[in-house]
C-alpha cells in the first residue's frame, strides 16, 4: 500500500471538534483537545532530539497520557514501542536495546521501573507529561500506509519476545474489516479495560479515531466497573477475555441494556458453557480470533451467527485470508494472509523468514475450518498434548471442565511421562464447597479417554498474563513442584 494519507487524528479535529475523543474516570477529551495535547507532547519530543524514522517507547499504565503518546509519537515521525508494564528490568532493558529505543515515555505509576531500565539502556526516560515548554514544530499531518506506525513485541511464552512491525495500513485494513463485520454506529463506545499496551487494546485507541467515536478507557479491568459502564456509561462494545466475562458474570445478576451491541471475546477458545451462560444473560457475545501479528481481529463471528455456531470465531473479515495447513476438514496450523498482517519482526530476519511464508503468515495456533466456512480454534500449537500417540487440545478439555458445577476455572498441559510421551493434567480453582471428586467420573462421559486429565490439582488461583490469559507454561510448572501423582 503507498499513496500520501491525512492524519486520522488531524482529520477528526477538524471535523469532529466537539466531539468526545477519549473517557477516562470523570475526564472527557475532545477531537480537538486530544489534537492539541499530541501535538504538543509532539513538539517536545522534537526539539528533544527525535528525528523520523527513530524509535520511541513508551511505559505507561491505561490513562490519558498513553492515548496522547499514542498520537504524539507518530506525528514527530517516529515508531511507537508500547511496552508491557508488568516485564521486569531486565526484560525492559532488552526490549529498548533489542528496539533501539532513543528514548523512554513513561508516567508516574511506571516512574521507578522506567528509569531503571531507561538508564540499563543508556537512554533518557521521559516524564508524562513532559514539562518543558517548546514552540509548535513542523509536525507530520500525513503518513504513507506502508510507514511502520508501531513495534508491538509478542508477549514470548517461547524464547525471546519478538517486535511485530505493524503499519498504518494494517491498523487502516483491520479498523476497515471490523467496521464492515460488526457494523458501525458514530455514537458507539468501544470500552478498554485490558492494557492499552497490546495489540488489542492500542488497535481500539486507533479505531476510535478512524471511527470518529469514542474510547472510552478504564485503569484496569474490574468487573463490577466494566458492568457499570455497559449499564450506566453508553458504553455499546467492549473487549475482553474468558475470565474476564466470567467475572463479569459472577459479580451480579442484573440484566444489561440493548445498548450493549457487542461483547468481544478473545485471547484464545471460548469455552462453550461460558457462551451459553452470557447468552442466556442477553450479553451479545461473539467470539473472535487475532493475534498482534494481524493488528489484531482475523475472524469475528457476527452476533447474528453466534447462537447457530456456538463456539466459532467465524468467517475470516473482508480483508484477511485463512487456510488451514491440514487436509480439508482435519485440524492444522492456521495460515492468515491479506493487509493487516506484518511485514515482519523488528531486527529478527530468521524469525521473519520462518513465519511469513509466501505470504503466509504461520500463527502457531491449531484450529479447523467447518463445511460451512467457520473457524474454530482449537489451541496453541505449543500447548498441543501427544499423549499415547494421541492429540489432546487442551482448550478442549478446558471447556468439559468447566462446565462442572463449582470449577471457575480450569488449565490443562501436558506433563512428561515415560510410557505415554506426556500425560493430560488439569489445574483447577473450585467453588467453596464443591464437590470435585466426581470431575473425572463426569469427564469420562464427555471426553475421550485419552482426553480425560490423569493429574487434577486444585489452586486457589491460575497465574494469568496481564491482558487475562492464562499462562500454561507457569501451570505447568506448577503442576510438576506438586509431584501429584496420576490417578490410577
Amino acid at each position: 500500500m503507498s499513496g500520501l494519507q491525512p492524519g486520522w487524528l488531524e482529520h477528526r479535529a477538524s471535523v469532529l471538534p466537539g466531539h468526545t475523543a477519549a473517557v477516562f474516570g470523570s475526564t472527557r477529551v475532545t477531537y480537538a483537545e486530544l489534537h492539541r495535547r499530541a501535538a504538543a507532547l509532539g513538539s517536545a519530543l522534537v526539539y528533544g532530539g527525535i528525528r523520523p524514522g527513530d524509535r520511541v517507547a513508551l511505559l505507561a499504565a491505561n490513562s490519558l497520557e498513553f492515548i496522547e503518546s499514542v498520537h504524539a509519537v507518530p506525528r514527530a515521525g517516529a515508531i511507537l514501542v508500547p511496552l508491557n508494564s508488568r516485564l521486569a528490568t531486565d526484560e525492559l532493558e532488552w526490549q529498548l536495546r533489542d528496539s533501539g529505543a532513543r528514548a523512554l515515555l513513561c508516567h508516574q505509576p511506571t516512574w521507578a521501573a522506567a528509569t531503571k531500565a531507561a538508564s540499563a539502556a543508556g537512554i533518557p526516560a521521559l516524564p508524562l507529561p513532559l514539562k518543558r515548554e517548546s514552540p509548535a514544530a513542523a509536525l507530520r499531518d500525513s503518513f504513507v500506509l506502508d510507514d511502520v506506525h508501531s513495534i508491538i513485541y509478542t508477549s514470548g511464552t517461547t524464547g525471546r519476545p519478538k517486535g511485530a512491525m505493524l503499519t498504518f495500513g494494517n491498523f487502516w485494513a483491520s479498523a476497515a474489516a471490523s467496521a464492515f463485520n460488526l457494523g458501525l454506529d458514530p455514537n458507539d463506545r468501544w470500552l478498554a479495560c485490558m492494557p492499552l499496551f497490546h495489540v488489542g487494546g492500542l488497535s481500539i485507541l486507533l479505531r476510535s479515531v478512524i471511527y470518529g467515536t469514542t474510547a472510552v478507557i478504564h485503569p484496569a479491568f474490574d468487573e463490577a466497573g466494566v458492568n457499570r459502564a455497559l449499564r450506566e456509561d453508553g458504553v455499546s462494545i467492549v473487549s475482553v477475555v474468558s475470565t474476564m466475562l466470567q467475572r463479569m458474570l459472577d459479580a451480579d445478576a442484573l440484566p444489561y441494556p440493548e445498548s450493549v451491541r457487542v461483547v468481544m471475546v478473545g485471547g484464545g477458545p471460548v469455552p462453550k458453557p461460558l457462551l451459553e451462560r452470557a447468552l442466556d444473560r442477553g450479553l451479545p457475545v461473539v467470539q473472535t480470533y487475532g493475534l498482534t501479528e494481524a493488528a489484531s481481529q482475523v475472524a469475528t463471528i457476527t452476533p447474528s451467527e453466534a447462537v447457530a455456531h456456538l463456539g466459532s470465531a467465524g468467517k475470516p473479515l473482508i480483508t484477511t485470508a485463512v487456510r488451514i495447513n491440514a487436509p480439508e476438514g482435519e485440524p492444522g496450523e492456521i495460515l492468515v494472509a491479506g493487509p493487516t498482517i506484518t511485514s515482519g519482526y523488528w531486527n529478527n530476519p530468521e524469525a521473519t523468514a520462518g513465519a511469513l511464508i509466501d505470504g503466509w503468515l504461520h500463527t502457531g495456533d491449531i484450529g479447523r475450518i467447518d463445511s460451512e466456512g467457520y473457524l474454530y480454534v482449537l489451541d496453541r500449537r505449543d500447548d498441543l498434548i501427544v499423549s499415547g500417540g494421541e492429540n489432546v487440545y487442551p482448550a478442549e478439555v478446558e471447556s468439559a471442565i468447566l462446565a462442572y458445577p463449582g470449577i471457575r476455572a480450569a488449565a490443562v498441559v501436558g506433563l512428561a511421562d515415560q510410557e505415554w510421551g506426556q500425560l493430560v493434567a488439569a489445574a483447577i480453582v473450585a467453588e467453596p464447597g464443591a464437590d470435585v471428586a466426581g470431575l473425572q467420573s463426569f469427564l469420562r462421559e464427555r471426553l475421550a479417554g485419552f482426553k480425560v486429565p490423569r493429574i487434577i490439582h486444585e489452586f486457589p488461583e491460575l497465574p494469568v498474563t496481564a491482558n487475562g490469559k492464562v499462562l500454561r507454561r507457569t501451570v505447568r510448572e506448577s503442576l510438576e513442584g506438586t509431584g501429584a501423582a496420576p490417578i490410577q
